[in-house]
């Protein structure tokens, strides 16, 4: 599927017309779908990802990729965006293309986002809240501020002057 079928495709779950209006293009499907359609081209431009419509995803580099991914999860218009490593497997130039990104969707969508990571500098430039799991454990939460600082995250994420 290209990239604006993506997109698409994620808004079906919420058609508003039955399988006979579909095979009997009814007004209803038509007028539906030409929604969805400029819903989606609309949330591409948004995402900066317009130029890349016809394209096929695995043709795109990896920072595009992820962001034809939160933009298919974005189509939905969810109230909370659950974002799992979205740096994973990204150059620096992306990473700050991403923050970036999440930035601007919390802002201009007003959207809560909860997000598992490792990078730490995408943690501390995104996060205002951050709990800490070690082995399936809360070991602390807090502030990036206070996280920062927590001796027990240091010890469990970098280890202790006995190693």
């Amino acid at each position: 599927m290209t990239v604006l079928d993506n997109i698409r495709i994620a808004q079906h779950y919420r058609l508003g017309y039955g399988f006979f209006e579909a095979v009997l293009r009814s007004k209803n499907y038509l007028l539906r779908e030409k929604e969805i359609e400029r819903i989606s081209i609309e949330l591409l431009e948004f995402m900066d990802l317009r130029q890349y419509a016809n394209e096929l995803p695995t043709n795109l580099p990896y920072g595009l990729q992820r962001r034809v991914e939160i933009a298919r999860a974005m189509s939905i218009q969810p109230s909370l965006l659950l974002l799992d490593e979205p740096a994973a497997g990204l150059n620096s130039s992306d990473v700050e293309g991403l923050i970036t990104l999440i930035k601007w969707i919390h802002d201009e969508f007003d959207i809560t986002i909860l997000m598992i990571e490792h990078q730490m500098k995408v943690v501390m430039s995104l996060c205002s809240w951050i709990k800490c799991i070690d082995f399936g454990t809360t070991i602390d939460e807090g502030t990036p501020e206070h996280i920062q600082s927590s001796a027990t995250v240091i010890k469990a994420y970098l280890g202790d002057d006995s190693i």
